[in-house]
């Protein structure tokens, strides 16, 4: 069963959505890879200009599926392909974003989101850290903010996390999300492809080098993370909805 929805093609915007309401759009070993290669078929598009990556249901991306979870590895090639595509990744949320998920939303260039989005970096909760995800959230996230979010895990809407640098637009209470988008994409419609591709090489040079720098000390990290106690009994306790031994 596919966890992308099937791409919608309008004047030069192809719109990924993804499609896994059953586990909140988590990023599973099978999510990574259908959405790395339909990325790939929009880079190899004449015909598309841009993408939009949104979803269905009421949650963007869970993070990562603690049932059947991707390779580090993958994951972070995922978000490099979107930062490296030479073309513009719009993101188009009106939902939740949870830990990997930011990851996710951090790789776009241009995001969007409504009234109904909520963010929140929830790893420390669960015995671990944003390691991987910290490669696109860190160069384009406010230092300060980025501290106390990872530390506490609280939740955070979609004028703070515009505030902060994590989105590009918040899209007020009454107010339509894809009225707000239509001037970035007319922008994106009219502007020539070598101009978008050697514009994002500009704009994107700092986030690649964080990648090619931090990559596998990331990965590193995440896998000894993953494989402690802390962390055995931090998701078990989330899959159990119940408090970890450490809760106070």
């Amino acid at each position: 069963m596919s966890r992308l929805a099937p791409p919608v093609h309008d004047r030069g915007i192809t719109t990924l959505a993804l499609d896994s309401p059953a586990n909140r759009n988590a990023l599973s070993a099978a999510m990574v890879d259908e959405l790395a290669t339909a990325l790939d078929a929009c880079m190899a598009d004449d015909t598309v200009r841009a993408v939009v990556l949104t979803h269905t249901g009421n949650t963007f991306c869970a993070g990562a599926d603690l049932t059947a979870p991707p390779d580090p590895y993958a994951l972070v090639a995922l978000m490099r392909r979107i930062v490296a595509l030479p073309k513009p990744v719009v993101a188009r949320v009106t939902g939740h974003v949870r830990a990997g998920g930011l990851g996710l939303l951090g790789a776009c260039d241009i995001s969007a989101a409504g009234p109904g989005a909520s963010f929140a970096l929830t790893e420390s909760r669960l015995g671990l850290a944003p390691a991987v995800i910290s490669l696109p959230l860190l160069p384009r996230t406010d230092p300060r903010a980025a501290t106390r979010y990872y530390l506490t895990g609280e939740r955070f809407d979609a004028d703070e996390a515009a505030r902060i640098g994590l989105i590009t637009l918040a899209v007020g209470p009454g107010e339509d999300i894809d009225e707000a988008l239509a001037p970035v994409l007319d922008g994106l419609r009219k502007a020539s492809p070598q101009g978008l591709k050697a514009s994002k090489e500009l704009v994107t040079a700092t986030v690649l080098e964080s990648f090619d720098q931090h990559a596998e000390d990331l990965i590193a990290r995440s896998a000894a993370l993953f494989a402690s106690a802390d962390a055995r009994e931090g998701m078990t306790a989330f899959l159990e909805r119940r408090d970890p031994a450490w809760a106070l």
